[in-house]
C-alpha cells in the first residue's frame, strides 16, 4: 500500500519528461502499467490524456530504450538527490 506521499512522489516523477519508468519502477517497485492505472486514477481526465499524450509523443524520453546513450542519468542536475525513497540535501 503507497503511501500519500509516495503517490504524489510518483506522479511527480511521472510528469518529468527526464525520469523514465524504470527509475519509477527502480525506486517504488510499481511497472509502467501500474503507474499509468495510477495517473488515471489521481488525475483529472483531461490531465491524464495531455500526460499520456506527451509520454507517447515522439519527442518523450520516459523509456530507456528511447534515450540516447549519451544520458546517463534520471535526473536533473539541479534536483536534490533522491535514495530509495529518501530525499538528501547536497
Amino acid at each position: 500500500m503507497l503511501s500519500e506521499r509516495d503517490i504524489d512522489r510518483i506522479i511527480e516523477m511521472a510528469w518529468e519528461d527526464r525520469t523514465p519508468f524504470e527509475a519509477i519502477e527502480a525506486q517504488f517497485h510499481i511497472p509502467e502499467k501500474d503507474v499509468i492505472r495510477l495517473m488515471r486514477k489521481h488525475l483529472k481526465e483531461k490531465s491524464f490524456k495531455r500526460w499520456r499524450r506527451r509520454v507517447n509523443s515522439r519527442v518523450s524520453i520516459k523509456h530507456l530504450k528511447k534515450r540516447s546513450d549519451e544520458i546517463s542519468r534520471f535526473k536533473c542536475t539541479r534536483q536534490r538527490s533522491i535514495s530509495l525513497n529518501k530525499i538528501s540535501k547536497r
